[in-house]
């Protein structure tokens, strides 16, 4: 079953085309990650957020994940780090063409 996950968390640095040029190799390494599909890349630069929606094969490897992840972003003083999990209605999605 396929487990769809949001994260977001406070955010102060560059965004935009400034931001894909910092972060290309984060982007590539997170790209490696077992069990990832797919990840949406998200910025608010007037409410100071950044984070992303993840698409995994199934939740053992979203939770493995987002431990990892956590980490990382505490390691780079990131705080108040939020995170929600989903299952995929996949028949629903595809009538409103997700890229499932």
């Amino acid at each position: 079953m396929k487990i769809l996950v949001q994260i977001d968390f406070p955010y102060s640095g560059s965004f935009g085309a400034e931001m894909a040029a910092a972060f290309t190799p984060l982007a590539e390494s997170i790209a490696q990650e077992r069990g990832l599909i797919w990840k949406m890349w998200t910025e608010n630069s007037e409410t100071n957020e950044a984070g992303g929606i993840y698409l995994f094969e199934d939740k053992s490897s979203a939770e493995t994940y987002l431990k990892m992840h956590t980490a990382r972003l505490e390691s780079f003083g990131v705080r108040d780090i939020r995170a929600k999990f989903f299952t995929l209605n996949e028949p629903l999605s595809h009538i409103t063409r997700a890229p499932v």
